[in-house]
């Protein structure tokens, strides 16, 4: 198509499993450095383990091919592992593929990770004009946009501070600020939003909308479906590192919630350790009334007993929630961070487990999904996505041969109470007036 600003064709990336990075095919300068760091000797030596590793490769992309159009907003959905991220990295020129061709055509602006991009011992200031070069524009461009980059990141009285000193939240603040206002023509955007707060991420959902329709192009990854459905109108589905759907994003989705209707479903479930995770979950467990089950009625008893395992003792493990209905939507949410007095152990550990209970469970007839996230007071580091899976059918939960409708995906075991008012006449010779 003549008006198609990227073309992927037959696209593939492959990493070795255990290998040293110098055996990696990085192309980042800091891998570079890194790499030509080590001694003569101990690349001979890696050298000579190349049989043993050449066994252990892993496609994180295999055979990928797609068009996007000028203007296009797509959004990239799959399981942890299909392959979301490395896509965007060879989009965004940070690493090279194994195979294929990628030919992008116009000035590409991403935000993958948290502080990408962000030297450490510059101020913000000096970042926005950084970025701004490096994205090709003049100093008089960067500085026509400047003002509006503040105002939209929210830490003016932060923008001589270095960016070594900004928390999580402000490092996404400005990275995202700066990659949406310096008129890219094509954005692209990894799962980083989830790190600001609520406000900020439907900030920047806005933001990344108008700059869609203002006829520049919008990639998109992200766990929350239903943000993907408003944003895109177009998608991707990846299954393990190969395109196994696209088109109109409503049905790419139903397609990718599909899988975890189909998957066998059990009420324990165990995980691997992440290759670089310090602390992971090891398993979840649903229980139904106390018991190992993910059948359920309606004001049934729900809890999710969770264990994980660290590298280094901790006492302050966090974890996190959310509870999907079968379209991708999230209906409910929880996690420790902010409750008091749970959340430390007497004497760091190693291991353990985490008991939440929701009580009766507040959901219609449906099909239901777990996702989890586990970290410590710094940040999160293992996510499971759709972790469990959980179906609820009606009952008569007020004994009066009426279940609850299906109006919405909850419903609520509300208390009414209707009190009568008093009533009192006022006499007033012949005639009578009532007073309430």
């Amino acid at each position: 198509m003549s008006d198609s600003v990227i073309q992927v064709n037959g696209l593939s990336k492959k990493y070795t499993l255990g290998a040293e990075k110098e055996k990696q095919e990085y192309t980042t300068l800091r891998d570079a450095i890194a790499s030509s760091a080590k001694s003569l000797r101990h690349r001979f030596r890696q050298q000579s383990s190349d049989q043993i590793h050449s066994s252990r490769d892993f496609w994180a992309l295999r055979d990928v091919s797609f068009k996007v159009s000028k203007g296009d907003r797509i959004g990239i959905v799959g399981r942890n592992g299909a392959g979301k991220s490395t896509l965007l990295k060879i989009l965004s020129r940070i690493t090279e593929p194994s195979g294929g061709q990628v030919r992008i055509k116009g000035r590409v602006a991403s935000l993958l990770e948290v502080g990408t991009g962000l030297p450490p011992e510059q101020t913000r200031r000096e970042n926005i004009y950084l970025n701004g070069e490096i994205l090709g524009m003049t100093n008089t461009e960067i500085h026509r946009k400047f003002d509006e980059i503040v105002a939209f990141a929210e830490v003016e009285k932060f923008l001589d501070t270095p960016v070594k000193r900004y928390s999580s939240g402000m490092y996404v603040r400005l990275a995202f600020s700066v990659a949406a206002h310096l008129e890219p023509e094509i954005l692209i955007v990894d799962e980083v939003l989830a790190v600001g707060d609520i406000k900020f991420q439907k900030k920047c959902l806005g933001k990344m909308e108008a700059v869609g329709k203002e006829g520049r192009t919008v990639i998109f990854v992200c766990h929350n479906t239903a943000a993907i459905q408003t944003l895109s109108k177009t998608g991707i589905l990846l299954k393990q590192g190969t395109l196994v759907a696209e088109g109109d994003i409503r049905q790419v989705v139903d397609e990718y919630m599909s899988e975890g209707l189909s998957r066998e479903e059990k009420p324990k479930v165990e995980f691997s350790k992440p290759i670089s995770a310090p602390m992971w979950i090891s398993s979840a467990t649903i229980l139904c009334n106390k018991i190992a089950g993910n059948s359920f009625y309606t004001d049934d008893s729900i809890s999710i007993e969770l264990s994980y395992e660290s590298s280094t003792p901790i006492s302050e493990p966090k974890l996190g929630w959310v509870i999907y209905s079968s379209d991708g939507s999230a209906i409910l949410n929880a996690n420790n961070h902010y409750q008091k007095n749970i959340n430390s152990l007497s004497e760091p550990s190693l291991h353990g487990t985490i008991v939440c209970d929701l009580g009766p469970v507040p959901l219609t007839e449906g099909k239901y999904f777990i996702s989890f996230w586990l970290g410590d007071s710094i940040q999160n580091y293992h996510f499971v996505e759709q972790a469990l899976s959980m179906t609820v059918t009606a009952s008569d939960v007020w004994g009066t041969a009426k279940v609850p409708p299906q109006i919405s995906p909850l419903w609520w075991p509300t208390k009414f109470s209707i009190q009568q008012r008093k009533h009192s006449y006022i006499s007033t010779g012949s005639k009578h007036s009532l007073k309430c």
